[in-house]
């Protein structure tokens, strides 16, 4: 069995509803990590807005992302000697000095039917969001970054979501993990 160094970084990334929060919550508890995932959602709570409107507002303002980005990675950087599990749509492109890159695919339907199971709603409707989500993401992302969240070819694990159980891309993450600090 690999060993994983305690201080290793680990950066998750992935669309909505691939189970970015879900794997990496796991991978942190699993390996004893900082779990960190800051993202829309929770700044529209501190804020006391809704997520729509922080994605509208995200549309025109680069605060916006420009603060959950900066959060994660300053927090991801902040620990010292204590490692990571930073999950986010742009962690892998974002902690460049992540020990672990990856990310998790899924198919849209898959994606849609895990969000409507989180948050409700028809799968038209939510299908139609998503979509549209995934395109202001994409340009958003380019504009602000130069990243383009469809070319993560270089990450060094990418799972697809869609087939393995959050439990299963855990363990395939843990020995990665272990195998790449042990080359």
């Amino acid at each position: 069995m690999n060993t994983v160094k305690k201080n290793i970084r680990i950066a998750i990334s992935g669309k909505s509803g691939c189970g970015n929060t879900t794997v990496t919550a796991l991978t942190a508890q699993r390996l004893g990590l900082r779990f960190i995932n800051f993202t829309f959602r929770n700044l529209a709570a501190e804020k006391k807005i809704t997520l729509e409107e922080v994605l509208r507002l995200a549309e025109t303002d680069d605060y916006w992302d420009r603060e959950v980005d900066r959060r994660q990675i300053e927090e991801a950087r902040a620990g010292g000697d204590t490692g990571c599990a930073l999950g986010s749509r742009l962690a892998i492109w974002m902690l460049k000095e992540a020990d672990l890159k990856v990310y998790l695919k899924a198919n849209t339907e898959i994606r849609v039917r895990r969000l409507i199971q989180r948050e409700g709603g028809d799968f038209d409707t939510v299908a139609a969001f998503t979509k549209e989500r995934d395109a202001r993401d994409h340009e958003r992302y380019l504009r602000l970054y130069g990243i383009d969240n469809d070319d993560y070819g270089f990450a060094d694990l990418v799972i697809d979501a869609g087939i393995h159980t959050p439990g299963e891309i855990v363990s395939l993450i843990i020995d990665k993990a272990g195998a790449s600090i042990n080359e």
